[in-house]
């Protein structure tokens, strides 16, 4: 029964354009070994080397957010911040000819209102609005209680095809399961 459970979940990535695809532990060194696949998943692909570098740039900054901010989070004592091992998912696809990139990871629930007004923000602007933001950030210090440069979901916005989707799952225990989708 467990390889035909596993052929199932294979095939059905495959009928659903998967590339590739994690779930759970995520660290800066899996980043980097998952960066490394991603390149060359794309290389074997023969995809277009601007819409590589858009997907690797978009995969790069969404698995950083679920290291950064999974509320289902380990850090080893005394470890500098790419110490931290973070739970959640991450899955590289095509859909109707586009790539996309989605991640998904629990937040704390008091985090959603403040998250999904800056999403709502980012989505509801042009792409020469998302420019003038970005470079507006830029010149502003990092946001209370972040640990980048609060720039991430812009850059997301910026180099994606299409108005990045999201969405939230309240759990019931003050945590929300947190999706964000971008297309290329």
């Amino acid at each position: 029964m467990l390889a035909q459970d596993f052929m199932a979940f294979h095939e059905a990535s495959r009928r659903n354009g998967i590339i590739l695809s994690f779930g759970g532990d995520l660290s800066e060194n899996v980043l980097f070994s998952l960066g490394e696949v991603l390149k060359l998943r794309m290389q074997q692909g023969a995809a277009d080397a601007t819409v590589s570098k858009r997907v690797f740039s978009i995969f790069v900054e969404q698995a950083q957010n679920v290291i950064r901010y999974s509320a289902d989070k380990l850090v080893p004592p005394g470890a500098p911040q790419g110490g931290m091992v973070s739970a959640g998912l991450i899955v590289v696809g095509v859909e109707n000819g586009r790539f996309f990139v989605a991640c998904g990871n629990e937040v704390p629930g008091e985090h959603v209102p403040a998250l999904r007004a800056r999403l709502d923000h980012i989505v509801g602007l042009s792409g020469e609005e998302l420019k003038h933001y970005y470079r507006e950030r830029l010149r502003q210090p990092a946001d209370e209680g972040s640990l980048g440069g609060s720039i991430g979901l812009i850059e997301i916005a910026r180099r994606s095809s299409a108005p990045v989707e999201y969405d939230f799952q309240a759990r019931g225990d003050d945590r929300s399961f947190f999706c964000l989708k971008a297309f290329i």
